[in-house]
């Protein structure tokens, strides 16, 4: 698979302006693109950190019914700095969103989860992260 050129990760919503508040005010993300009206659907797309990784939500004008399917379903940022980690959870704070209790304790140990508005969670996770080989 070295070809590929982009990845993105999509998901439906059915609160989609309090998602973008979240991904873009809260967490930070910059919004790398958007879209209304396209065949009745309305995205944004935010990078990780750019645009050949990025997040995308989109609304329905119908609706599209979208739970979470459990507490462990997890989109995880590797952030090294701590005092950027306590930041960026402080912001979330600032617009009511708070720590919950991670399903696996894995994730406690030097990470902050947080619920988003359609209750999927994201780690805060104070590591580099993995580290290329070679």
């Amino acid at each position: 698979m070295k070809n590929f050129v982009q990845f993105r990760i999509a998901r439906p919503t059915d609160r989609f302006e309090e998602v973008i508040t979240f991904y873009e005010k809260g967490l930070g993300l910059k919004r790398v693109a958007s879209f209304e009206d396209h065949d009745g659907y309305d995205g944004v797309m935010f990078g990780l950190p750019d645009v050949d990784y990025h997040l995308e939500f989109t609304r329905h004008v119908e609706g599209s019914p979208c739970p979470a399917p459990t507490k462990d379903n997890l989109l995880v940022f590797y952030i090294p700095d701590e005092v950027e980690v306590l930041k960026v959870k402080n912001q979330l704070a600032s617009l009511g969103y708070h720590e919950v209790e991670p399903e696996n304790p894995y994730w406690k140990a030097k990470g902050v989860t947080i619920e988003d508005p359609d209750g999927w969670r994201i780690v805060l996770m104070n590591t580099k992260g993995l580290q290329r080989e070679g």
